[in-house]
């Protein structure tokens, strides 16, 4: 360190050579450098295979499959969601996995050791087990070490510990790595390098990968395994089924009309499977993420905005969450008879030094109407080892500014009252200060002491900033039923203290309790948590046990943080919220980013939330409709030997125009309304009774109209002026479902669905759309009796809501 402190200029008596060349080739030979292999925990590989893999494709995948081996390639259209849904699933865990790659809590850089009796500048890789490792003012500290000669040092560990105030080291006591010097000196022995130091181990931990759960997905995913025990079997049924409508196996491969059967029994199938809806789901969610994006908020995993609707538990970290982490000057009392325009003069001149700490920056700031002496006599810079600083001014006076504990320790004066205004001022959660006078010159050198005459003259007051937008945003959370709690690694009375100030709790004093005294086991801990607001003293891992806690009372946990000793709580909660200004490590680990680190932006965050789910809800039903009809159907068709009602295109048209697009602008709507859980149980009891009405009609109308008709099925003509028949039967019902989903009509969802149904008439005297979808319509007899069914289905539909509602209000 050329130009520097050295080990020889600052500890001339320590004799220590380190660590010799040879020996630390032998440590990195060993593998005990201070190197880390960064890996996320799923590689490329991985998140392709388990997107591509899933159940929902797998199904998809088959159908068109076996329609392409048929060569009606117009069918397979369906086939297009599973490339949409799996790229979409791709790029969003790809985008994390780029996150979670690049954390890191340490800055690599170069650091000094001393080897060989010389100090050497190495790079953060380079550092090795046992090495002299020099800590300096401003470095961060590249592996945990233990501290053997010191000058001075102070840590900020608060990234680590969330404890916002530094930490003073002296010989013996341990460092550890991704703290960083705030001030001072200090000569330390590696202890712990690479994958083994506790920055990398906290690294590890918040890398392992976690899904967020989905109770949208789980649903749809249930759905989809019931469907696959229906599907198999009754495709195989379906098979059969419709080679016996066209002759028997022999004549259909003799023929070739077994294309005809299978394509009809995969219409049967995709109409049981709800594609429509996997689709929509990830589509909304990334609508959702975008829509947050350009409000500062960035959402790291998209199944996150669901869980936004579901939190009912919000744990607050205190610094910059409610806090931003600056200090604020608040108010100087005065204890003497000296002018108050005097002692504001003597606070600034004792505070405005050429490095001023945070303290005297908010001093300085908060008397900006006072102008700083221009010459000063004499001055004791303030030290974190004396915690005090003075000042001698040029009339002669001399003032001495630091703790009262501190100040008041050599006085012969008891000073109770002072003392106990210091104590209730500090309760209140205020960072109380002591200015004080004195006859006595003060003598600036290093080992200054304090006089014992001084006078105390006044008590200076400082506290946190308390963000402007933390107020407002509890009394938000507090209406919607989310219950706030405050987590901190400060002083519990601080805490306290600053959340009394924010109404953390409306009108009722806030509860508060030392972490230290919290039970470890888990249970005991989750009913301790319920009568408690505010926690100081709080660690790493009993952030994490909280929020596990919580879990076990049922919560919906969210937590906010913004150092790396919240990295751990955030990825064990439900949903992780990060500020903007948090450590790169707890970014990579939340689910949610507030960009701009305003707290103000949670309310909108959860409402996003809340949008998505009951939206989702509402038109979850449109496509479970369709799954329980098509099963019904299909389990008609095997029972009774008929031909297919409706071929895979018309279903692809129909459900076009009834349930996917029509659902994509009803999932965009706003809607506030809370999550509460059962959403599958709540959609399949809208889906029963519009699927069995449905499934009646249709099968009515496919067993009634020939003979009505007096048609042949075995004649491709009739049998395709069927199924357009049974197709329009089947798109009446579908805007009628549509119809009871979008309600209240009286406003655009009323226009909504008459455009969908206008257009599905306009779409079939098309002819380059009636040509690809098979529509052939139905004109005389057939038409009328078309109609008929149309109204019957209305008739049944009606009857069907009727008896549900009556149901409903009989449970």
């Amino acid at each position: 360190m050329s130009g520097q402190v050295t080990q020889e200029t600052v500890f001339p008596d320590i004799k220590l050579t380190g660590l010799t060349s040879a020996q630390v080739k032998e440590q990195v030979a060993a593998g005990l450098g201070n190197v880390t292999h960064d890996q996320s925990s799923r590689s490329l590989g991985q998140i392709i295979r388990s997107n591509v893999c899933t159940l929902f494709n797998a199904i998809i995948f088959v159908a068109m499959l076996v329609v392409l081996v048929t060569g009606q390639w117009k069918d397979a259209v369906f086939g297009i969601i599973i490339i949409i849904n799996t790229g979409i699933g791709v790029a969003t865990e790809l985008k994390a996995k780029k996150t979670l790659d690049k954390l890191s809590i340490l800055v690599a850089s170069d650091s000094y050791v001393h080897r060989d009796g010389h100090d050497v500048k190495v790079p953060h890789d380079g550092i090795v087990l046992g090495d002299l490792l020099w800590i300096r003012s401003g470095d961060q500290v590249p592996a945990d070490a233990e501290v053997i000669q010191d000058w001075g040092l102070e840590l900020d560990e608060s990234m680590l510990t969330g404890e916002s105030k530094t930490v003073r080291k002296e010989q013996g006591g341990t460092v550890y790595s991704g703290s960083t010097a705030i001030s001072g000196l200090a000569l330390a022995t590696v202890t712990a390098v690479g994958p083994d130091s506790y920055a990398a181990q906290l690294t590890a931990q918040a890398k392992a990968y976690k899904k967020v759960h989905s109770d949208l997905n789980d649903g749809i995913n249930k759905i989809l395994k019931v469907m696959t025990f229906v599907v198999v079997p009754l495709c195989v049924l379906l098979i059969w089924s419709q080679l016996r409508t066209v002759g028997g196996l022999q004549n259909a491969i003799t023929t070739g009309s077994w294309k005809f059967a299978v394509v009809s029994a995969v219409a049967g199938v995709v109409g049981m499977i709800p594609e429509g809806l996997v689709l929509l789901t990830s589509l909304n969610f990334a609508l959702a993420a975008i829509r947050l994006a350009r409000e500062n908020t960035l959402v790291q995993q998209l199944e996150s905005v669901e869980t936004l609707a579901r939190v009912d538990a919000l744990n607050l970290d205190k610094t910059g969450t409610i806090t931003d982490g600056g200090i604020v000057f608040d108010s100087l009392v005065n204890l003497s008879t000296k002018g108050k325009s005097q002692l504001e003069q003597a606070l600034v001149d004792v505070s405005h030094e050429e490095n001023m700490n945070e303290t005297g920056k908010a001093i300085v700031n908060g008397l900006s109407r006072v102008q700083a002496a221009e010459v000063v006599s004499a001055r004791i810079p303030f030290s974190s080892a004396r915690k005090w600083s003075a000042v001698r001014q040029t009339d002669g006076s001399n003032w001495y500014f630091g703790a009262p504990e501190v100040l008041l320790a050599p006085q012969r004066g008891e000073f109770t009252s002072i003392k106990a205004s210091v104590s209730e001022l500090a309760n209140k959660g205020y960072r109380v200060l002591l200015l004080a006078a004195s006859p006595t010159d003060i003598q600036p050198d290093q080992d200054a002491q304090l006089p014992d005459d001084l006078e105390p003259v006044a008590l200076v007051t400082c506290s946190e900033h308390i963000r402007d937008d933390a107020e407002a945003t509890l009394a938000w959370f507090r209406d919607q039923g989310v219950r706030c709690r405050i987590i901190s690694g400060d002083n519990p009375v601080t805490v306290a203290a600053i959340a009394t100030k924010v109404h953390l709790t409306g009108g009722e004093q806030p509860k508060a309790m030392d972490a230290r005294t919290l039970p470890k086991d888990v249970k005991e801990l989750a009913h301790v948590l319920e009568d408690v607001d505010v926690l100081g003293r709080v660690l790493p891992d009993q952030k994490k046990a909280i929020v596990q806690a919580l879990h076990v009372q049922g919560h919906t946990v969210a937590m906010t943080g913004d150092g790396v000793n919240d990295s751990l709580a955030l990825k064990e909660a439900d949903l992780g919220i990060a500020m903007g200004n948090a450590a790169p490590a707890t970014k990579a680990v939340a689910q949610v980013v507030l960009v701009d680190s305003k707290f103000s932006h949670l309310p909108d965050v959860v409402a996003r939330g809340r949008q998505v789910m009951a939206n989702m809800e509402r038109v979850a039903g449109l496509f479970l409709v369709k799954t329980v009809y098509s099963a019904l159907i299909s389990i008609g068709v095997v029972l009774t030997g008929i031909p297919f009602p409706y071929l895979p295109r018309h279903i692809t048209y129909i459900g076009a125009l009834t349930i996917g697009t029509p659902a994509f602008f009803l999932a965009l709507a706003p809607n506030t309304r809370r999550y509460k859980p059962g959403f599958l149980k709540r959609v399949v009891d809208f889906a029963l009774p519009g699927g069995i009405a449905t499934a009646f009609v249709v099968l009515c109308a496919a067993w009634s109209i020939p003979a009505l008709m007096e048609w042949n099925v075995s004649n491709p003509v009739q049998l395709s002026q069927l199924r357009t028949a049974c197709a329009i039967i089947l798109f009446a019902m579908g805007i009628l479902v549509l119809a009871r989903v979008a309600r209240p009509l009286k406003s655009w969802r009323g226009v909504l669905v008459l455009i969908f149904a206008v257009a599905g008439v306009v779409g079939a005297y098309i002819p380059f759309v009636a040509h690809f979808f098979a529509i052939v319509l139905p004109a005389g007899r057939a038409a009328l009796v078309t109609a008929v069914g149309v109204c019957l289905g209305l008739l049944v539909m009606g009857a069907g809501v009727s008896i549900s509602k009556l149901l409903d209000k009989s449970h």
